[in-house]
């Protein structure tokens, strides 16, 4: 009931009535007192004479309109405008305090479905009792109180996933088959989930029900129908986890579709493997070690680490052999998961499809042509690191090195150091702190054999990133009397060495032809039926390769997120060590590394090349004219002039002549003539880089660029086709006769007038020696003549006595002749022997000899027109002026067409031959290495490695840090 006189809203027509508080209500008609109905609807008809008669409040008032009842009286001016101000701030708190309500309401509602939700999620929960088989012990009582009937009401139907999804039958098609058949199973299952996890527990409850004899028996058949429900389950899962792998391959194909058409973003395990290739070439001076984690697989030859390795790739990748050594070389294997099952090398583009059999057998011999070609000479192994990625669906993220087997004695075939190499290459790698060992040991045989053990033990005594591998279980099974050895090794009671963890597994029954499907099966099969996991020897998460591979990438993950921040550290101080000596050292140098350096040697030797097209016509044939000429001259003079020109007769001098010039153009001219145009052009070619190098070049290209002229000229080889053509030119040349004019005759006398002067100047120099000083050398240089010299200068003036009385002696001594000179010589007490005198002869003659061609040569200056008009005259027969403007003309038609040849294709043949061996040295990394040395080579090379992995590090770091 509301007071008389207090203001309240009409909900039908919306009229105030006058309150004693000054507040507005808003209350329904239907509430009102029917005396205060009254009174609203009276003074609402007042205030609102248009209000439609069908208002029910309007029908109120006519029937109480008889009431007796007043009107309140309203006072006029200031108090209406107060009344009117209050009525309006009463309707403002009114729909205030309704918005109060509305949201405690929404709240209270909110959390109770909030919580309805989450009750609902959790009793969807699994019942994990079920699933102990794959779990350690400790987890068991965690999964003792679920209930198989809340699993099988909380799953939710089909159609509500359908809702979620876009293709999800088969899941829907899991889930219907794992609700029925959780429902029916309840009622047994029961009774499974009441057995105690521990064998104590269960012999303590047996204990108070049955006698000793029966216990035994009772725990035999509850343990094999645990084991058979485990096994039901276990395949049950196996199903459900194959069709998730094939969903997973879906999201993963549509999401590798999605990155195409964005940037490539490299995955994480992509990011860590790229660090590590690059400090695999890295050789730093700063004490910068390698110490960022990989998972490095040792063993003892033919124990198993590459099937081990296979089986965690998925994929028989690995060369295979009997007994032999095939891992010859580290392999490094970058694991990641993808949409399809591919491999592919660090330096390589191409893709093998690891679903074909074709591929596979492609990558393994691509494998071991690697390796082969790593291993050096006269080596059996070799710490070269073939890098390798594998993909697929469902592969656990990790990086790999497979190891050569260690092997305690060195076989025929192999090098007499390999034991000791592939000693101290384990050793390199596992000393690496954070390096995960892999310590894989054959089962099959005594584990007194094993050398890896002890090795394992000194390069980590304490065990704390070892994890221990017992492969062939199987065989070890069948061929140890007592298993409980197999126990021992597993829990690290048989070797002294410790480890994080202890695995056995099965990789096969020793046929390379099995592929990695059968080879699973079998392993399961294996342990679901051996005696060792029945009995309680091994637990069941130490078993299967599986496991063994979850383990290790676990471990592996924890080992890079503890380390790599320290290792980033590390060469972040090692970069400001190398950029502070570069700016001490090389301050005023730009820091390029050795591809820098070899591209800048590159484009300066291309330069040099191209100068050579730049030289002038005249210049080539000037100095092929040069060189020709001092490579034949002694031939023409020795072999074809003085022969022809001692006969003293004409004829003879012309048909000499002829017969000695065709057999020479046949036979030596052209090859003679090719092999100088050759050696001008490496000449001219070293004589431009000669000149470059004066031209603030950097002589740390000096080794590199004399690299490249040998090895161009080595490649260099001249048209041969060239050679026959050069030959007619030449014949025809030699054949011409017919000298035009004055000027050519002059200049014929001036080559042979030089010619002769340089021939009489050497012939001289030889007689100097022969007869040693003379009076004045002898008292200028205080120097005597030896014993022979005296004889030679005693037979010398005999000789000189005889030409004097026979200036037109030949040029043969006859014995008659030999023998009076030597009987003088010995009248005058000078023994000398006759070959000596013959000897002396040939050059006195020789000198006589062209003295007089000299004269005859200053005669014929005025024989030109006697010879135009073809004058016999003895006196002035100039054959020999003739012959040197043949050789003279051959000469210059030579070097003209080799210098064609030169500039139209020899040169351009050089130039590429100088391209192909730029580019060949270019991809020789070994090469360039040999090439372009020094320290500030090798220091801008740690910069910018340093660099390089410095980048790469804080990539992955901040990529980590995005992952967790």
């Amino acid at each position: 009931m509301l007071r008389a006189g207090s203001v309240v809203t009409c909900m039908a027509c919306r009229n105030l009535l006058p309150s004693r508080m000054g507040l507005k209500f808003r209350v329904p008609l239907q509430k009102l007192h029917p005396l205060s109905r009254a009174i609203h609807h009276r003074y609402s008809a007042n205030s609102n004479p248009q209000r439609p008669p069908h208002c029910s409040a309007a029908r109120h008032y006519t029937s109480l309109s008889r009431l007796p009842m007043r009107p309140p009286k309203f006072r006029s001016g200031g108090h209406g405008y107060q009344q009117h101000r209050t009525f309006w701030v009463a309707r403002l708190a009114a729909r205030l305090l309704k918005l109060r309500y509305i949201v405690l309401g929404s709240a209270v509602g909110g959390g109770y479905t909030a919580k309805k939700t989450y009750d609902e999620w959790k009793d969807m929960l699994p019942d994990m009792s079920q699933y102990t088989w794959i779990v350690p012990d400790f987890v068991w009582e965690l999964s003792e109180n679920f209930d198989l009937d809340k699993l099988a009401s909380a799953l939710p139907e089909i159609e509500e996933i359908a809702k979620l999804l876009p293709d999800m039958e088969k899941i829907g098609e899991n889930f219907t088959f794992l609700k029925n058949l959780l429902s029916s199973e309840t009622t047994g299952d029961s009774a499974l989930r009441d057995v105690p996890p521990s064998s104590a527990a269960m012999s303590d409850s047996s204990d108070k029900q049955f006698k000793k004899s029966s216990d035994k028996e009772k725990i035999d058949q509850l343990q094999e129908e645990l084991l058979r429900t485990q096994l039901k389950y276990q395949r049950m899962l196996e199903r459900l986890e194959k069709e998730n792998k094939e969903l997973r391959k879906v999201v993963l194909q549509k999401d590798d579709k999605g990155i195409h058409q964005r940037k490539v973003k490299k995955s994480l395990i992509d990011l860590y493997s790229e660090v590590l290739d690059i400090l695999s070439d890295y050789d730093s001076n700063y004490n910068t070690q390698d110490h960022l984690p990989r998972v490095v697989v040792v063993g003892d030859q033919s124990a198993g680490k590459t099937s081990v390795l296979e089986m965690i790739a998925q994929a028989r990748i690995f060369p295979r052999g009997s007994g032999e050594m095939m891992t010859r070389s580290p392999v490094k294997v970058t694991l990641s998961e993808g949409p399809h099952h591919v491999a592919m090398f660090k330096d390589s583009t191409r893709e093998f499809d690891l679903g074909k059999e074709e591929d596979l057998a492609a990558l393994r011999h691509e494998i071991e042509l690697r390796m082969r070609k790593s291993v050096k000479e006269g080596q059996t192994v070799s710490p070269e690191t073939i890098s390798l990625s594998v993909k697929g669906p469902g592969i656990q993220r990790m990086v790999l090195v497979d190891l050569p087997g260690v092997i305690s004695t060195v076989t025929t075939g192999m090098a007499s150091d390999t034991k000791e190499t592939i000693f101290s290459m384990s050793k390199a790698y596992m000393q690496n702190p954070n390096a995960i060992i892999l310590c894989i040991q054959d089962g099959s045989v005594d584990a007194e054999r094993s050398i890896v053990t002890d090795l394992v033990s000194q390069m980590d005594p304490q065990g704390k990133r070892t994890i221990f591998v017992l492969t062939k279980v199987d065989l070890a099974e069948k061929n140890l009397a007592s298993p409980s050895r197999i126990q021992q090794i597993v829990e690290g009671k048989l070797f002294p060495m410790k480890a994080l963890g202890y695995f056995a597994v099965v990789t096969g029954k020793g046929s390379s032809n099995e592929s990695i499907d059968s080879i699973k099966d079998y392993e399961e099969d294996f342990f679901q039926n051996s005696r060792l996991l029945r009995e309680g020897m091994l637990k069941a998460h130490q078993v299967t390769t599986k496991n063994l591979s979850l383990a290790v990438s676990d471990c592996f993950w924890k080992m890079v997120r503890e380390s790599v921040e320290q290792q980033a550290d590390a060469f972040k101080a090692s970069r400001f060590n190398l950029e502070t000596e570069w700016k001490n050292n090389y301050p005023r140098l730009r820091e390029l590394d050795r591809n820098e350096l070899y591209e800048k040697a590159k484009n300066e030797i291309l330069d040099e090349v191209i100068s050579l097209s730049q030289v002038t016509p005249k210049h080539w044939e000037s100095i092929l004219q040069k060189k020709l000429w001092e490579r034949v001259s002694t031939h023409v003079i020795e072999n074809i002039y003085l022969p022809a020109a001692q006969t003293m007769n004409s004829g003879t001098f012309n048909t000499t002549v002829d017969i000695k010039l065709k057999q020479w153009t046949d036979k030596q001219l052209p090859h003679k003539a090719l092999e100088v145009a050759w050696e001008t052009l490496q000449e001219e070619f070293a004589r431009f880089m000669a000149e470059y190098k004066g031209k603030d070049q950097d002589d740390i290209f000096d080794k590199l660029k004399e690299a490249v002229k040998d090895e161009s000229i080595k490649r260099h080889k001249w048209n041969e086709r060239a050679m026959d053509s050069l030959r007619v030119i030449q014949h025809n040349a030699l054949e011409d006769r017919s000298i035009t004019d004055k000027p050519q005759w002059d200049a014929a006398i001036q080559f042979m007038e030089e010619t002769l002067q340089s021939r009489l100047k050497d012939t001289e120099s030889v007689i100097s020696d022969m007869v040693g000083p003379d009076w004045k050398q002898r008292w200028l240089n205080w120097t005597n003549r030896t014993s022979e010299q005296h004889i030679r200068n005693e037979t010398r003036n005999e000789l000189e006595r005889l030409l004097k009385l026979h200036e037109d002696h030949t040029a043969y001594l006859a014995n008659d002749e030999v023998t009076t000179v030597r009987k003088n010589l010995e009248a005058r007490g000078v023994e000398v022997d006759p070959a000596l005198i013959k000897d002396t002869w040939h050059q006195l003659y020789r000198r006589h000899f062209l003295q007089k061609a000299l004269l005859h040569c200053n005669l014929c200056r005025r024989g030109f027109y006697y010879y135009q008009r073809h004058f016999v005259d003895s006196e002035l027969e100039c054959n020999d002026v003739v012959l040197f403007w043949r050789i003279q003309r051959m000469l210059a038609i030579t070097a003209n067409t080799l210098r064609q040849q030169l500039t139209n294709t020899e040169v351009r043949r050089l130039e590429k031959n100088v391209k192909e061996v730029l580019e060949d040295f270019g991809e020789d990394n070994e090469k360039k290495v040999q090439l372009i040395t020094g320290r500030r080579v090798q220091l801008a090379e740690d910069l910018k490695k340093v660099r390089e992995i410095q980048e790469k590090l804080e990539a992955f770091i901040e990529a980590l840090h995005k992952e967790k």
